[in-house]
């Protein structure tokens, strides 16, 4: 069974743009292989608190030296990396605020991002243990940013995604969100358009 990992990071949670197209996405998807398992983490509902001192010496640590304190650092993050080793598919809705990324989705990567578990470095440089997924992002913009020296998300996100061992990334755009309600019903459509065309 194909399990398919849903990752909303808009501080408006279903409302924003972007979760709305990886939820419409996710929902077409659901037709076409109605066997599909679906697991949803919403940033916003569920916030991880951004990487600290603490958390950081509890993945260096030794399991069998970590304090119980420590310990429970730890199983934070391997829950969420074991829900994405288990993902076969992986939706990303993702707003663009002042250029970046949410910080929210900033402290997940923070999480799963752990040498020996999700990569590890050899002789030849890091290797990525997450191999054979495949991932949808959908990016709502209220400008247009794509192929420009201001898109900081796209070559950030997959560069991350790729030091994992994710190489097979889909972007989809919806830009211009903010420049009147042409544009934003333009770029709407053409996104669900794409979307629809993904999900088939």
């Amino acid at each position: 069974m194909t399990t398919l990992l849903q990752i909303n990071s808009s501080i408006f949670s279903n409302g924003g743009q972007s979760s709305q197209l990886a939820n419409a996405f996710v929902a077409k998807w659901r037709v076409r292989n109605p066997e599909t398992k679906v697991v949803v983490r919403d940033l916003t509902n569920e916030p991880l608190p951004h990487l600290d001192a603490q958390r950081v010496s509890a993945y260096f640590a030794q399991p069998g030296a970590r304090t119980p304190e420590q310990q429970s650092l730890a199983d934070e993050s391997e829950t969420l990396i074991d829900e994405i080793k288990r993902s076969d598919v992986i939706v990303i809705g993702l707003p663009m605020y002042n250029f970046g990324i949410p910080s929210t989705l900033k402290a997940y990567f923070d999480r799963i991002a752990r040498a020996g578990l999700t990569f590890r470095y050899t002789e030849n440089g890091p290797e990525g243990l997450l191999p054979g997924k495949k991932v949808y992002v959908f990016a709502a913009r209220g400008g247009m940013y794509a192929g420009t020296a201001l898109d900081s998300q796209t070559n950030y996100v997959r560069d991350f995604l790729n030091f994992l061992g994710i190489t097979d990334i889909e972007f989809v755009y919806a830009e211009g969100l903010n420049m009147g309600e042409q544009a934003k019903d333009q770029a709407l459509a053409g996104a669900h358009r794409r979307l629809a065309e993904l999900a088939d």
